[in-house]
């Protein structure tokens, strides 16, 4: 029998490191994970059970997402040749580090964001380096990119709106980071549903810019699709490292027949943002809780009192707890359900908070 130290063959960069950790509830409220808290139309749902009768899951399902990429492209208005499918906009994150940065060099992005970046750079033997964000959750892109050039970065990352913090950083200052910063810019649009801006039209103009989109906020979170937007020349060379098959074939289906009747969701996102509005309000009548303005499907607040993740955890509420980050102490992330979700959650937290 063979018995050999395992933990002696995992690099040391992995031992190193936490893994993305999303805690969940068997039962209750759960308002951590920014999904849509509606399911997809009785319609859409209609079709996805006629469908499975016919799809051939035998067979493996098209790699290059032809029928996909169509629907994306008539919704945005670029060539499908700068379409890449992902298992989640995460898989293409990763594929971008490992065409764009060899071992050692560094990749960017404001912190207090998305972890993954972080997360995914070091699994790579890349070197993550931050720009803080000021009080008022944005950043300014001459302190940005002094950062960016002294650590000779190769890809900056910048989520808009931002994940924790719900904003959309100033479009001037990211404009600012597009013009000049000396590699590839990343605007991670996974919430641009909700906040309806985006970069978009700048990459007619500039060529150092990728947008990256979910599906995973609007609906299909179990499917797991994302999609990026590149220039034709950078979408060549991801493709060389993109693992065949990628996008099962139902995820491919179910993403284009939402994509080409979004009249459903929209809806569901209008639904949503009326009642981010009015969470915004609630909460910014109680006491002891600090809320932050939001463009996307999520409110970041401060408690001043602890325990409170704990104390709605316990009453079957699940946020997300962000207290591990140095300048999040006692910050949690509520994503916007349903308005008996929501008004649930206000009445475990009235009582928590106060």
């Amino acid at each position: 029998m063979s018995h050999i130290d395992l933990m002696a063959l995992v690099r040391d960069k992995v031992k190193g490191l936490k893994a993305y950790q999303v805690e969940n509830l068997d039962e209750g409220t759960k308002l951590h994970a920014n999904e849509n808290p509606y399911p997809p139309s009785p319609e859409l749902l209609k079709k996805i059970f006629q469908r499975l009768d016919e799809l051939e899951l035998n067979r493996y399902p098209d790699s290059d997402c032809r029928d996909l990429k169509k629907s994306i492209a008539n919704r945005t208005g670029v060539s499908t040749e700068q379409i890449i499918i992902g298992n989640g906009s995460d898989e293409l994150i990763q594929y971008l580090m490992q065409v764009l940065c060899d071992e050692g060099e560094t990749i960017a992005f404001p912190d207090p964001t998305f972890a993954m970046y972080g997360i995914t750079a070091q699994c790579l033997g890349l070197k993550p380096v931050s720009f803080p964000l000021n009080d008022n959750w944005d950043f300014e892109a001459s302190s940005a990119l002094k950062i960016l050039a002294e650590h000779k970065a190769r890809i900056v990352f910048i989520s808009y709106p931002n994940n924790p913090t719900g904003n959309c950083f100033s479009a001037q200052e990211i404009q600012q980071v597009i013009e000049q910063f000396e590699g590839i810019v990343v605007l991670d649009e996974a919430y641009h549903d909700f906040a309806g801006k985006t970069f978009l039209k700048q990459m007619e103009k500039h060529n150092n810019l990728v947008v990256l989109r979910s599906l995973s906020k609007i609906g299909l979170a179990g499917l797991r699709v994302g999609y990026g937007i590149f220039p034709v020349l950078l979408a060549e060379q991801i493709n060389k490292v993109r693992l065949p098959y990628n996008s099962n074939s139902i995820s491919q289906w179910v993403a284009s027949e939402l994509l080409n009747d979004f009249t459903p969701v929209q809806n569901q996102i209008h639904s949503i943002l009326e009642e981010r509005d009015r969470l915004m309000d609630e909460l910014s009548k109680l006491s002891g809780i600090t809320v932050y303005p939001s463009n996307s499907n999520f409110i970041l607040f401060q408690a001043s009192k602890d325990g409170v993740f704990d104390n709605l955890k316990t009453n079957g509420i699940l946020l997300r707890n962000l207290s591990s980050h140095p300048r999040l102490k006692n910050c949690l992330r509520v994503t916007i359900g349903t308005k008996q979700e929501n008004d649930q959650f206000l009445n475990q937290l009235q009582k928590a908070a106060s």
